[in-house]
């Protein structure tokens, strides 16, 4: 279908150039003469882009529009063309919403750029919108997502031991999303509606873990003034996770597969059994069977332990998931830090995509929060990612020759970081100086002498070097 413009002007001659011009390029364009028709048309109908005047002579203005749009039709976007001298009134629209503003007078080639790529990231957005809802529909499981046959097998355990009271243990490596895979098992249960307690055993002091998982006496040791229920005995009922557990000492381990032998347990310092109800759902990133082979994991805990095994894929193993779990990240920490909804640039996409993910999902979370908190621009651009290099090497571009003395490395990191912070503004703002300053809080004058003192000069952000 021919992308549908709306073109929002009131004076005549301006809307025939216009016209004529979008519809050469192949371009559905409606027309209307004011704000209030405009408004009339997008209660009507869909747009993928709504190019308006700031300025509109009487009753509503193209700021109106702006506000409007975002109301009625969120996922249109929105192009301002200002007069000349109200560029600060085309940056406040972009806050509000605005895909990008054209300054008065204009020409051809210029509106043209502007329209394409508008269109380019409006495409963008809802072709991860819709890779997203696909993915949500067919390939996921709560807050899970995967499409590869690896995940597809853990769905599959995931649906024939939910219900079941079954002890289960989660494998993989760290960031992949064990924790998830318990709180799935948890909500397909009959013990949804009661506990579920998460228990990182490698965050726990060797010397407070065994109170920490079942509780003690008063009296029981140094500082223990009162009585204390532990995890176990919090998650009665319901489902405890022990997160890490081959990282968990012999003697605990004893405990624990008591706890699972006999359903019972006694506080320290306490003498009295207390009986539980609890299913156990363990996950560990080591392998444990080297560990039984080493002695520091016991074999017989291991095997009861291992009832059911759900094997986690590492994310560079599933990159086809990588665009649907970038999309949901980016919605949900948009909406918890309550900034403007954002999109992911072509290239920013595959540079997600070709990543190898050490720290696995929880890396990609990270990386994603980071670059909806630093982005200057609606559309992440690789740049914006901030992924590592060579983790091996230990070296980034930041740090560069280790044996500087502290003052020359601090000092060169600095100015690297500035030179690629002002590049990156120059580039999403056209090399319009302006709006470069004006995107990341500096007065024009400012960063021009910035731009000097690093040398930079224009084909610098022109070319992308």
């Amino acid at each position: 279908m021919k992308p549908r413009i709306l073109i929002v002007e009131d004076e005549r001659a301006i809307q025939i150039a216009l016209t004529g011009l979008l519809r050469r390029d192949d371009y559905e364009v409606d027309v209307a003469g004011s704000g209030e028709e405009a408004i009339a048309k997008l209660e009507n109908a869909s747009f993928d882009l709504i190019l308006t005047d700031l300025a509109l002579g009487r009753g509503l203005s193209g700021m109106d529009v702006l506000h409007t749009a975002k109301k009625l039709r969120p996922e249109s976007a929105v192009v301002m063309i200002t007069a000349h001298g109200s560029e600060k009134i085309a940056v406040e629209a972009m806050k509000g919403g605005a895909e990008d503003y054209v300054p008065k007078p204009f020409d051809n080639d210029e509106i043209r750029l502007v329209v394409r790529r508008a269109l380019d990231r409006t495409r963008l957005e809802r072709e991860n919108r819709l890779l997203l809802e696909q993915a949500q529909r067919q390939f996921s499981l709560g807050k899970i997502i995967g499409s590869g046959p690896g995940m597809q097998r853990v769905f599959e355990t995931i649906h024939k031991v939910a219900e079941t009271d079954l002890t289960v243990l989660v494998r993989g490596e760290s960031g992949t999303g064990k924790e998830l895979v318990a709180q799935a098992l948890h909500n397909r249960s009959a013990r949804k509606n009661r506990p579920f307690v998460a228990v990182n055993c490698a965050a726990i002091s060797p010397e407070l873990v065994e109170s920490e998982l079942f509780g003690h006496e008063k009296g029981a040791f140094t500082g223990a003034d009162a009585r204390r229920q532990g995890r176990f005995e919090a998650a009665d009922d319901g489902t405890i996770f022990l997160d890490e557990i081959g990282d968990m000492a012999l003697e605990t381990q004893a405990k624990i597969l008591r706890v699972l032998e006999e359903r019972s347990f006694e506080r320290v310092g306490g003498t009295r059994p207390i009986d539980v109800n609890v299913r156990v759902v363990a996950a560990t990133h080591r392998n444990l069977e080297e560990e039984v082979v080493k002695g520091s994991f016991r074999e017989d805990l291991y095997y009861r332990l291992k009832v059911v095994a759900i094997e986690l894929p590492s994310l560079r193993e599933r990159s086809e998931d990588v665009p649907a779990l970038a999309q949901r990240f980016l919605e949900e920490v948009t909406e918890r830090l309550g900034r403007e909804k954002k999109r992911i640039g072509e290239d920013a996409l595959a540079a997600l995509v070709k990543y190898p993910w050490p720290g696995n999902v929880r890396e990609l979370r990270n990386v994603i929060e980071q670059a909806v908190v630093l982005a200057s621009q609606p559309t992440l651009e690789e740049a914006d990612l901030n992924l590592p290099g060579d983790d091996s090497s230990l070296r980034s571009p930041e740090l560069g020759d280790s044996d500087l003395p502290f003052s020359d490395a601090k000092k060169r990191a600095v100015g690297e970081f500035e030179r690629r912070f002002l590049l990156r503004a120059l580039r999403s703002n056209n090399g319009n100086v302006s709006r470069a300053a004006e995107s990341i809080g500096m007065v024009r004058q400012s960063l021009q002498q910035k731009i000097r003192e690093l040398g930079l000069r224009s084909e610098d952000w022109t070319n992308g070097n």
